[in-house]
């Protein structure tokens, strides 16, 4: 029984050590090899191919971040960041989950054996989630591959038996050397490209012509070359149903299904069509809701506050009112920094409506997360802070180690709770959280988005949801997630209406809402 072979990249040869430990603990797992910086790692992954990589952010010579982008061109595979809690990490560490970074962990602290504990249980987690998408996302493709065939052959017609067409061959030579050819009369459709001067002729005497020009030796020979209309006819139609057929079949989307074209989504996940990589069960499904961080972590001591700060401040185009009648409100985890970014490119600064998002990410983290999307969407893009009035062309994403709410406010407006509870599903922010607060939020026309995310977070409440009334629902298809999860969850609870592949969703969002 052979294990999942990993590769550990990082600059201490401490942490290397450590990490590596944590990592055998699992029998699913076997070290293949160490890198002490980013170059060396994209060396190692070409001469080791490794199922998978945990790769630190920050390394001299070449960081994380750098090596990324030539370990997936060379031989994408899943890598997990390991991220320092410094601000240069935080945003680095942003960066390489929008370069496709399967997932991140924390460092773990040397000086505390709890917090050892709780990384492992995070990383060996993740491990196992992402050699789950990459078993089925091969899955899925070989599916399609069969279902491609089978329709394809039945589109070919059938075809005469190799031996059967040589002999009819053989046959046609030989009398073709005993008796002179013989040029068939053109079709009609043939007929139909005769040059002008026969248009006006009626079909017997164009026969009789042809006739006599096959009696008169090599003129009549000369006249087949010069005129197509007498050529065999040919199925002029083939072509062109060949392409088709070989069009839908390098899409990889079989009948029923969207088309999906982001090349991003699955990089990290294909290319990886070894034999090696389908392994032995470790398990089956991955069903468990724990967080994707350690739920342990330390959150700021306060909630953050909202600041007093004057209208129009934001250099961002569009108009920002407090007053509204529609909201948004999006959930994912696994996949979502990169998944977002393609959402909120994708919506005008005028949005009528306020984005409200649960990314399951660790305190700190997610403020990094939204400044990053602020440079990238005509969105207004913040971390939601306490008390804070929502408002329309903005999108707030929670903080990290708080559960979120949206609770009615002062003359019709709605503002956001943050409270230090419970984890809810295994997370902190959870999507069911934000949700579950919508419920009561009746007046207001609301939006459900689900995306990447592995377990079912939101998926019980965007059910509530829907069977409430709440009509419009979206959930990333399965083309597109990293890990399809929650949104699976969902469509299997019959409460979405827009299933879509990931960069199609915005489109239809903004289509809808307006």
């Amino acid at each position: 029984m052979c294990a999942y072979r990993v590769l550990v990249v990082d600059d201490s040869a401490f942490m290397r050590k450590i990490i590596t430990d944590l990592i055998v603990r699992d029998e699913s797992f076997n070290i293949v090899g160490t890198a002490a910086n980013g170059r060396e790692a994209v060396e190692k992954v070409k001469e080791l191919q490794p199922d998978l990589v945990t790769m630190d952010v920050e390394m001299p010579e070449m960081n994380g971040l750098e090596a990324l982008p030539l370990i997936m061109a060379a031989h994408p595979l899943p890598v997990i960041m390991l991220s320092g809690i410094n601000e240069q990490g935080m945003k680095e560490t942003i960066m390489a989950l929008e370069a496709g970074a399967f997932d991140f962990i924390r460092k773990p602290s040397i000086a505390h054996a709890q917090d050892i504990e709780q990384v492992s249980k995070a990383l060996l987690e993740q491990m196992h989630t992402a050699m789950q998408a990459v078993r089925s996302r091969l899955e899925r493709k070989e599916a399609n591959e069969r279902k491609a065939a089978l329709e394809q052959a039945k589109k070919t017609p059938m075809e005469k038996p190799p031996g059967q067409a040589v002999t009819e061959k053989r046959a046609g030579s030989q009398a073709s050397a005993d008796k002179p050819p013989v040029v068939p009369l053109a079709s009609p459709p043939a007929a139909s490209a005769r040059p002008k001067k026969d248009a006006g002729k009626s079909v017997p005497t164009a026969a009789k012509q042809e006739t006599k020009k096959q009696l008169s030796g090599t003129a009549a020979t000369a006249d087949r070359i010069d005129k197509p209309a007498v050529q065999p006819r040919k199925p002029v139609q083939a072509p062109h149903v060949q392409k088709k057929e070989d069009l839908s079949m390098g899409t990889g989307i079989t009948s029923g299904q969207l088309k999906s074209s982001d090349p991003t989504a699955g990089k990290s996940m294909q290319g990886k069509d070894k034999a090696g990589l389908v392994k032995p069960e470790s398990r089956k499904t991955v069903t468990s809701s724990a967080s994707s961080t350690p739920a342990a972590t330390t959150p700021p001591v306060t909630a953050p506050t909202a600041p007093a700060a004057p209208k129009g401040l934001s250099l961002k185009k569009g108009v920002h009112t407090s007053s509204f009648r529609k909201l948004v409100a999006v959930g994912c985890s696994t996949g979502g920094p990169r998944a977002l970014k393609t959402l909120l490119e994708r919506i005008p600064g005028d949005f009528p409506a306020p984005i409200v998002i649960v990314q399951h990410m660790p305190p700190n983290f997610t403020r990094s997360l939204a400044q990053r999307l602020n440079t990238l969407s005509p969105l207004r893009v913040m971390e939601a802070e306490q008390g804070m009035t929502l408002e329309t062309g903005t999108a707030y994403i929670a903080p990290g180690g708080y559960q979120l709410r949206i609770v009615p406010g002062a003359g019709g407006k709605y503002t956001v709770s943050l409270k230090m509870e419970e984890a809810r599903n295994g997370h902190r922010p959870s999507v069911d959280t934000m949700f579950e607060s919508l419920l009561s939020l009746t007046s207001l026309e609301r939006h459900l988005v689900l995306l990447t995310g592995m377990g079912s977070d939101g998926a019980k409440m965007m059910k509530k949801l829907y069977d409430a009334g709440v009509q419009s629902t979206f959930a990333e298809n399965e083309e597109t997630c990293v890990v399809y999860g929650m949104p699976r969850s969902a469509v299997e609870l019959k409460c979405v209406r827009h299933l879509l592949p990931m960069q199609e969703i915005a489109p239809k969002l903004v289509q809808v809402v307006k």
